[in-house]
């Protein structure tokens, strides 16, 4: 089953952006969380957005922010989609009505998949759970919650993706899409070429490198 969203997180900077999409990325995120070491100023990612083809997708990464900053940014930078990572209720994502959202859950043991019901959005992202982490961590969570997720609505999956293991991820879940950050990095914030590019090919042939 062919993937709708084939996704880069973290990206800091124009030629990294611009490489993802080359390699075949149709999503790209940007992050606002000032927590985040991959965190970049709205003035900074509108000119990432601004290198990019129209047809990948510009999604702005947010940890509870308030609605009408996340709105603000959105408008500003020129976002599609709005991923809100942190611990937003249903109500938020009400208040965003008329954006694309995209709601982040950490999978942790014992995840309630129907929780994820109560929230109107486009998709549900589900990443590892780590402590004191929103995402970013480089940790797997066990895939056949994500099975069992789909139930409710479209998932992207993501978590500790790379070249090694993509192929196999999208063979046990058939997600709606994927996403890797951290297992792609030569530092926080820094993209490894080769490795975009092993991860991207995994992902779009759905074989692992």
């Amino acid at each position: 089953m062919p993937l709708e969203i084939v996704k880069v997180c973290g990206i800091t900077n124009a030629g990294d952006a611009r490489f993802a999409a080359e390699q075949g990325a149709n999503a790209v995120g940007l992050i606002f969380y000032p927590g985040s070491p991959r965190c970049v100023a709205p003035q900074t990612a509108a000119k990432i957005a601004a290198v990019l083809p129209e047809t990948v997708l510009r999604v702005g990464v947010f940890v509870d922010e308030e609605p009408a900053r996340i709105r603000k940014i959105a408008a500003f930078v020129g976002l599609d989609v709005v991923q809100l990572h942190g611990d937003e209720t249903p109500a938020v994502c009400q208040e965003l009505s008329g954006l694309r959202v995209w709601k982040a859950f950490r999978v942790a043991p014992g995840f309630d998949v129907d929780s994820l019901k109560a929230y109107p959005c486009e998709a549900y992202f589900l990443d590892a759970a780590s402590s004191g982490a929103y995402g970013g961590t480089g940790r797997t969570f066990p895939w056949p919650i994500a099975v069992e997720a789909k139930r409710n609505g479209r998932v992207i999956l993501a978590g500790g993706l790379d070249r090694g293991n993509v192929g196999e991820a999208m063979r046990q879940v058939a997600p709606y899409g994927v996403d890797a950050s951290s297992r792609l990095e030569r530092k926080p914030g820094l993209k490894d070429r080769d490795k975009v590019k092993a991860y991207l090919e995994a992902a779009l042939s759905g074989k692992d490198g």
